[in-house]
């Protein structure tokens, strides 16, 4: 049985091209960073979980709630073939009980904060959006999109950004643990524009406060699926 099990909709993806040394720290063991021609990437990502279940149970008012995180893109090489995962700088959901699980059972770095998302359609314009309030502030990653859905093509960015099915945590300099995240190949929705008011330092740390600085090299929007977590297993090395 899968831990967890839920859809995802409505992913937002602002991705960033960074200079990889930035990321040298946060790297787990036995993984190496994975690029896009040439490019490394992190990507602020947006989205809402619904109907979610843990063990096949759904928790009262815990089944519906937004998530925003900040990830970069890893591979890992086992069993002559390569695994392709992302690592998380830290996950933003507004449920106590969801960062305890998370930070608990999978060794993440959530944190719970007040936060709230947009779903409007007028004139055939999308309008999707996430907030969350941090320190007084309150950040905010917004999109306007045409109101129709197109398949991801193959060996484009966009398919970099959304195909990594693989989870990796850095527990410390010797340990990592891995999951699987399980769905179908997305759509995306063209983008009109977008909005993202962030203080990229104070939510994430000094270490990411040249993202204020920077546009982001192109931003999504996935129409999302039904996905599923699989149990976690420690790579010791």
């Amino acid at each position: 049985m899968s831990f967890l099990t839920a859809q995802w909709k409505n992913l937002i993806l602002a991705n960033y091209v960074i200079n990889p040394k930035q990321l040298e720290k946060y790297l787990p063991t036995g993984t190496e960073l994975d690029y896009w021609n040439g490019n490394c990437y992190v990507s602020l990502v947006g989205f809402l979980f619904k109907d979610t279940k843990v063990l096949g149970f759904r928790i009262p008012k815990h089944t519906d709630f937004e998530e925003v995180n900040l990830r970069f893109y890893v591979k890992r090489f086992e069993n002559g073939q390569w695994k392709r995962g992302v690592v998380f700088i830290k996950e933003i959901v507004p449920k106590y009980a969801i960062t305890f699980v998370a930070n608990t059972f999978y060794k993440e770095n959530y944190e719970t904060l007040a936060m709230n998302h947009k779903n409007e359609l007028q004139a055939e314009i999308r309008t999707i959006g996430y907030q969350w309030r941090h320190q007084n502030t309150t950040n905010t990653i917004e999109v306007k999109a045409y109101d129709f859905s197109t398949p991801i093509e193959t060996g484009t960015e966009a398919e970099f950004i959304t195909e990594h099915y693989f989870g990796y945590t850095k527990y410390n300099e010797t340990t990592t643990y891995e999951y699987e995240v399980k769905h179908p190949k997305w759509n995306q929705y063209l983008i009109k524009n977008h909005e993202i008011t962030i203080d990229f330092e104070k939510v994430y740390g000094s270490d990411f406060a040249f993202l204020n600085l920077l546009e982001p090299t192109s931003v999504y929007l996935a129409e999302g699926s039904e996905i599923s977590v699989e149990n976690k297993r420690k790579i010791a090395l």
